[in-house]
């Protein structure tokens, strides 16, 4: 670092040093969330009951916007991608200590590491630092295979993950298991739910698990499939063992599907096309809703998206113009604490679209959902690009 630069650096964050009460302070600059961006760690000493105290603070820069680390109050704005250089096919839960956590199919990142189901936090949704993988070894019941796509549910203090192991054009895919006891794991694997030839579904991957009804009616399900129809089972109280028959909802268009309950219906986001052919890639989301978990689901036309070929109503789509293609493979929905409902996902960036190893490079981006005449609407249809208004998070 220059000294000019390192003069401005003192200087901008002179009063936020004031803030928190440094004396002295030194500012160093360290990309400490692994997202491209250099972050601020200024070390001082400060006044406690009359005695001098070693501290440091982090801010933690988001494109510019820069915030205390841990702190729950985000900025008022953020700008997309809220974390890069990679969380593929993101799933986003709140854990029990009120931090959000996110976590993506494994892959190489920028920094050389081979990371086995990466997992993220953000205090509020916005500003997010990598902590760890969630996995220490690979699961054992198949010797090949990436883990793709994990699904991850808080229940009862317990974080369930559901996870896929499949190779390009695998024959038998198969889903599995794992539980921890925090949010960060390490997942210990409870082995595999099924594979492809033992549930009759070519291509079983992209798991999502839900639960709806309450008390003596409250049901878990988990739905699944890619490009060879969407389809969902009953779990029991052990999360890994099925009930009764499988059901299908979706035909071939669909993948990486997952359904919000809202307002007595059930709204399926279904993600279609290419997902990884970095600026080639034509992934998108379509949505579908339904008065039953179990379908039939309808377009907002009324076309059933059961039958092969189906697509369901446009929802999110990339567009290079914007610097964005192949947006998809969402997370659940996150409703802030003002009520607003903020959809996750993972999308191309058109000038960076490939990891060094040479698989496509997928950031995570966010953007607000507005509910109207009963259907969710992203601004325009695309990834937001510029200023957006932060979640509400208390």
């Amino acid at each position: 670092m220059t000294l000019s630069v390192y003069s401005m650096v003192n200087a901008q964050f002179s009063h936020f040093d004031a803030g928190q009460g440094l004396q002295h302070a030194d500012i160093i600059t360290a990309d400490i969330d692994n997202d491209g961006d250099l972050d601020i760690i200024a070390s001082g000493v400060t006044t406690v009951d009359g005695v001098q105290v070693d501290k440091t603070v982090i801010y933690i820069n988001n494109n510019g916007l820069y915030q205390v680390q841990g702190s729950t109050a985000g900025p008022a704005s953020y700008q997309n991608p809220v974390f890069e250089p990679d969380v593929a096919d993101p799933s986003v839960i709140r854990g029990t200590d009120g931090w959000f956590y996110a976590y993506g199919t494994e892959n190489t990142w920028a920094d050389g590491v081979h990371h086995l189901i990466p997992v993220i936090k953000s205090k509020n949704l916005v500003q997010w630092q990598f902590v760890k993988d969630a996995f220490t070894t690979r699961p054992t019941w198949r010797s090949d295979g990436g883990i793709w796509a994990p699904d991850v549910s808080c229940i009862d203090g317990k974080y369930y993950m559901f996870y896929s192991i499949s190779t390009w054009g695998d024959s038998n895919p198969g889903i599995g298991l794992a539980v921890s006891n925090l949010p960060t794991g390490p997942f210990i694997d409870q082995g595999k739910v099924f594979d492809s030839n033992s549930i009759g579904v070519s291509n079983s991957i992209d798991p999502y698990f839900m639960q709806t009804g309450t008390g003596a009616t409250l049901k878990s399900y988990l739905f699944w499939g890619s490009f060879n129809g969407i389809y969902g089972i009953e779990l029991a109280a052990n999360f890994k063992t099925t009930v009764g028959a499988k059901f299908k909802i979706a035909g071939n268009a669909f993948e990486a599907s997952y359904i919000r309950e809202k307002n007595g219906k059930f709204y399926f986001f279904g993600s279609t096309g290419s997902c990884c052919e970095g600026v080639n890639s034509q992934y998108k989301v379509n949505v579908a809703s339904a008065y039953n978990i179990k379908g039939p689901y309808f377009d907002k036309v009324g076309i059933s998206i059961l039958n092969d070929g189906q697509f369901g109503s446009p929802f999110l789509a990339g567009n290079a113009s914007i610097g964005w293609v192949g947006p998809g493979h969402n997370s659940r929905i996150m409703t802030d604490d003002a009520g607003t409902d903020y959809f996750l996902y993972h999308a191309i960036d058109v000038t960076k679209p490939l990891l060094p190893g040479g698989a496509t490079r997928r950031p995570l981006l966010m953007d607000k959902i507005t509910w109207t005449t009963g259907w969710p609407v992203i601004a325009g249809g695309v990834p937001g690009k510029g200023l957006q208004t932060a979640p509400v998070i208390n």
